[in-house]
């Protein structure tokens, strides 16, 4: 028997960058506080989108500032952004997360 983990889905409304990384944090596989590729996909799964491989490819291009192949804590706003602008997720505007 296959046993299937569930997740939290993302509020309903606007999501803050804090909620945004609370609900990432649930795929964070490892523990280390940081989003790889496969457990980015893994979350955009979670939402049904459809090519949650390749938007998850896309979003750590944009995303990954340093190229070390993980969102840290420090680039988690651009990956925001990249939810907030390609993924059309209702989020709190960009202007008010400029000093996170």
């Amino acid at each position: 028997m296959a046993f299937m983990r569930y997740h939290r889905a993302l509020p309903q409304g606007e999501t803050t960058v804090e909620e945004f990384r609370a609900w990432l944090s649930q795929f964070d596989t490892n523990g280390d506080g940081r989003i790889g590729r496969e457990e980015l996909e893994r979350a955009l799964r979670s939402l049904n989108l459809w090519f949650a491989w390749w938007k998850a490819r896309e979003a750590m291009r944009e995303a990954d500032a340093n190229r070390n192949g993980v969102v840290d804590r420090d680039e988690m706003v651009r990956l925001y952004a990249f939810a907030q602008r390609h993924l059309h997720l209702k989020m709190n505007d960009l202007d008010d997360v400029a000093s996170y």
